[in-house]
């Protein structure tokens, strides 16, 4: 669930082995170290996949985009995943524009099944928020506020839908000058 540039590199990856060296008794039930195994495992995943897209090329900006009350969990996976995954998104980041119509435009053609009418659209930065949108339509809103939301490094955009008790999020980076001239100027 995350997206530097939409692309895949195994320069981007993480790789899991065991070979039995550490001596440690070997988990074979569903017991209370296999839970704290689980949740240990799920916490360090969790840090490298955001440290993936933090250390991204010409990375400025760290977005999360939170979808909740989708019809299914699959659903709010296609959701967050075009979204983040939307150049025209990353670049909005970048330019620091509350673009609501691209995140909508996102969602519309991810595949999933969510009704335009019920959605919110709601961006934060932990101490500060603004809602763009709210149950389909488009609201004022203060532009100095989202723009001091939008100059952050890291910025939270939550979707929320009517649907169900669907949830994801997923994360990805904003779309800079740097990118280009980085990934412009080296062969592989």
């Amino acid at each position: 669930m995350i997206s530097v540039d939409g692309d895949t590199s195994t320069n981007d990856m993480v790789i899991l082995l065991a070979n039995g060296l550490g001596g440690n008794s070997e988990i074979i039930e569903e017991n209370e170290d296999y839970y704290l195994f689980k949740k240990a495992l799920h916490l360090v995943n969790l840090f490298l996949a955001q440290e993936i897209v933090k250390d991204g090329e010409g990375a400025k900006k760290f977005i999360a985009v939170k979808v909740s009350g989708a019809a299914s969990k699959k659903d709010a996976r296609l959701l967050s995943k075009s979204v983040i995954t939307s150049s025209l998104v990353k670049t909005a980041f970048f330019g620091e524009d509350a673009n609501w119509g691209r995140i909508l435009a996102a969602m519309g053609y991810s595949g999933a099944n969510f009704n335009p009418i019920g959605v919110s659209i709601k961006f934060h930065n932990g101490s500060h928020s603004i809602m763009l949108m709210q149950d389909g339509t488009p609201i004022q809103f203060d532009e100095e506020l989202a723009l001091k939301i939008l100059k952050e490094k890291e910025i939270t955009v939550e979707l929320l839908l009517k649907e169900g008790s669907g949830e994801a999020i997923a994360w990805g980076c904003d779309l800079s000058y740097d990118y280009v001239k980085i990934n412009g100027n080296y062969r592989s």
